[in-house]
């Protein structure tokens, strides 16, 4: 089946960035919740996140295979002996480690893993530097987990500013067939979200693909 989804809904958010804004390069595909329709409300949103990703692979890298659907994903997850025979066809999710592993089975890809714990005092700020450097050197787009936030949320920018400095969030939790880039910006489906209204009692994975686009 083809689909026919909205590309790089990051970019609607501000027609001029701010200064200091480092973002990511090349196009991707908004995946979201049902937006094939097959219904992985509550659990698929690091599934979702990770097909984004694989879109942006498939648009700048490596044309030669298709965006893995969820079913595709957990049977790499099987083959590859992370998960058992029972995972396949569940509802059970998945973080930042899988997503690693999976862009690394399809795509040869390695990725750098993050673990930050913000409920043992570590600051987001002391990551920026981080994720700065990654879209500079790479631009691919980032998959953020956690535990107590465990809500999947792509990573496509950020916006350094101190104290106020915010990440570009694109959430794949949205159920909907609007999905214009004004509709999804307007409702916060797309957004800058300050680093202070990330949970402070959450511990936060992120995988950073290690890869740049072919035209860069």
């Amino acid at each position: 089946m083809s689909l026919q989804l909205v590309t790089d809904v990051h970019t609607e958010i501000n027609k001029t960035f701010p200064k200091n804004c480092y973002l990511v390069r090349g196009t991707y595909e908004y995946y979201h919740y049902l937006c094939d329709g097959f219904d992985d409300r509550g659990w698929g949103c690091g599934y979702r996140t990770l097909q984004t990703i694989c879109s942006w692979v498939k648009h700048n890298y490596n044309d030669t295979q298709n965006v893995p659907s969820i079913r595709d994903i957990q049977k790499i997850l099987v083959e590859l002996e992370d998960k058992p025979e029972s995972f396949l066809g569940s509802k059970q999710w998945i973080g930042s480690f899988e997503v690693c592993l999976v862009l690394d089975k399809l795509y040869d890809i390695p990725s750098k893993i993050i673990h930050h714990h913000v409920n043992k005092g570590d600051s987001l700020e002391n990551i920026l530097e981080s994720l700065c450097n990654h879209f500079e050197n790479f631009g691919s787009p980032i998959m953020m987990g956690g535990d107590v936030d465990c809500s999947s949320k792509g990573v496509m920018g950020v916006h350094v500013d101190g104290i106020n400095s915010k990440l570009l969030i694109v959430d794949p939790h949205y159920v909907g067939k609007e999905v214009s880039k004004q509709f999804l910006c307007r409702k916060g489906w797309v957004k800058w979200q300050p680093l202070k209204d990330f949970l402070s009692s959450s511990f936060y994975n992120l995988c950073l693909p290690q890869v740049k686009p072919k035209c860069s």
